[in-house]
């Protein structure tokens, strides 16, 4: 328990030191505030982005000159036929990558079609007109999400078998994901849905639960993934709770949506559009919950962090350090309270969908 607590500032203070760093390496006294301002501004929505590589850290020499230390990953699109490249010919958004005498270049995070000068054509909104191939690359969250399924295997596959080898008694990590196990089940789906058809829904709750938290978690860290502050990951998380719940309505479930029994049948008409909406408006809910929570906590400690370099100065500084300390600390709550959020929310959504209901 010592060792969890003591953590806890530890993940924070790494993760502000990241910002420090990036501030040192960038920043010179002698800037003026309004090109600082942008800076940051740009820094912290970079921060919030997906990437074609996995960046760790970025660092500039004396000489001005800008490293980045990390791995390309492999960029997948479909143009006219699979291509297939490494992310490194872009050299992080820099140069035009050139694949089978087609010319791609990687413009506000996304990749375009264009010639060998680079050439981006823009609208009169400011929007690039330029083609779009179809892009399946392995992203930085792409890995990140393969890397937690890694975790989620090897814990459940350790805590099965501790099972098997000791007679039914948890050990090793089965000591400390049981609690965790018996408090979704005895908390969440069985109050939820019910002692008699929870069974078949604790795999997804427990998967989505451990799943949200772990990411969350690595959002902290200062290799930055943030995975729950990107809507499409999101949007099929709140899809698969949306199916699951419509597949596994019952007769009463449906019957309560489009003719709700003791109501006069004019207003059996007029809500029953708006009971069909509700069932959509539910899973856009749980989307836009855990997107918002996720990409606010981030947006508001890089603020401050920032405003560190903006102040400059002792007292400012140092209350901005402390306040972005602090709410490090208080973000490693909400990424468990979002996934405990998320997996109550689909567990209430399921139990309607299969709640019995007695007519006299």
């Amino acid at each position: 328990m010592r060792k969890k607590i003591a953590l806890k500032p530890i993940t924070a203070l790494l993760f502000l030191l990241t910002f420090v760093s990036y501030g040192k390496e960038q920043h010179g006294h002698d800037e003026p505030k309004g090109d600082l301002r942008t800076e940051i501004k740009e820094y912290i929505q970079h921060h919030l982005l997906d990437s074609y590589d996995f960046g760790l850290f970025s660092y500039t020499t004396h000489e001005g000159v800008e490293n980045h230390v990390g791995f390309p990953l492999p960029v997948i699109l479909w143009d006219d036929g699979l291509k297939v490249f490494s992310s490194s010919k872009f050299h992080h958004g820099e140069t035009v990558a050139e694949v089978d005498g087609n010319h791609y270049i990687l413009y506000h995070n996304k990749i375009y079609k264009t010639d060998e000068s680079g050439t981006i054509n823009n609208d009169a909104e400011n929007h690039p007109t330029n083609a779009k191939p179809l892009d399946f690359s392995i992203t930085k969250n792409v890995v990140l999400i393969a890397m937690v399924f890694a975790i989620l295997f090897f814990m459940f596959s350790r805590m099965a078998k501790s099972y098997k080898t000791n007679n039914g008694m948890p050990k090793g990590m089965g000591r400390f994901l049981e609690p965790i196990v018996l408090y979704v089940r005895d908390e969440i789906a069985i109050p939820n849905i019910g002692e008699k058809k929870y069974k078949k829904y604790m795999s997804y709750l427990l998967t989505v639960f451990f799943f949200v938290w772990i990411v969350n978690l690595f959002g902290l860290t200062p290799i930055g993934m943030n995975v729950t502050n990107n809507i499409a990951v999101t949007l099929c998380l709140a899809l698969i709770t949306y199916f699951i719940t419509t597949f596994s309505g019952n007769k009463n479930y449906w019957k309560h949506i489009f003719w709700m029994p003791g109501v006069p049948v004019p207003m059996k008409i007029i809500l029953a559009p708006i009971e069909l909406l509700g069932t959509i408006i539910k899973p856009f809910a749980l989307m836009i919950r855990l997107y918002a929570n996720i990409t606010a906590g981030h947006v508001v400690i890089m603020s401050i962090i920032g405003m560190m370099f903006i102040f400059n100065n002792w007292l400012g500084s140092s209350l901005s350090f402390l306040l972005a300390f602090v709410l490090g600390i208080l973000e490693l709550l909400v990424a468990a309270l979002q996934a405990y959020i998320f997996t109550v929310l689909s567990a209430l959504y399921f139990g309607m969908a299969v709640e019995e209901h007695d007519h006299h």
